[in-house]
């Protein structure tokens, strides 16, 4: 199903999941869509592999944990989550070399808690892997510390989708 986009979240330098300078990451841009759902585009590499041609576990719960816990800024911008929990269901391999989606959603918001699932799903619509996964939530200064400024935080200028088939 197409679902549009209505914004685009920012993305850092180095972190392994949206770190557009970091040669070992997946380069993720992360849009949230009219559903209030979270959608991550992103495209795999040779560098994060484990089996010959697929992609490592570790790597497959990362882009997972990103993107439920980046699910929280569509209503509520500033929150962020420290994770506490996940659980990752791997239902089929993860290819490399190929561009795959993510989607989170928020399911539970508490005061200092919250919860939220997802799933990555492959080219062809097909769920590879289903994420549960719980945070606390903290301001920004206390997860990064002073190193957050805007040149590690910041928006990509780039000709972005304008619909994403989720």
């Amino acid at each position: 199903m197409l679902h549009k986009i209505v914004k685009k979240q920012n993305n850092s330098d180095k972190c392994i999941v949206c770190g557009d300078k970091n040669p070992y990451g997946f380069h993720a841009r992360f849009y949230e869509l009219d559903n209030g759902e979270l959608a991550a585009v992103f495209h795999t590499k040779e560098l994060q592999q484990s089996f010959p041609g697929r992609v490592h576990g570790g790597m497959v719960a990362a882009i997972l944990d990103e993107t439920i816990g980046r699910a929280i800024c569509i209503d509520k911008p500033g929150s962020w989550g420290v994770t506490t929990e996940i659980q990752v269901k791997y239902k089929k391999p993860v290819p490399l070399n190929e561009t795959l989606r993510a989607v989170g959603r928020i399911t539970r918001d508490t005061r200092k808690i919250f919860e939220g699932t997802g799933e990555l799903l492959l080219e062809n619509g097909e769920v590879a892997a289903e994420a549960w996964a719980k945070y606390l939530k903290v301001a920004i200064e206390d997860a990064a510390g002073d190193d957050f400024t805007e040149r590690e935080w910041h928006y990509l200028e780039e000709d972005d989708p304008r619909e994403i088939e989720i």
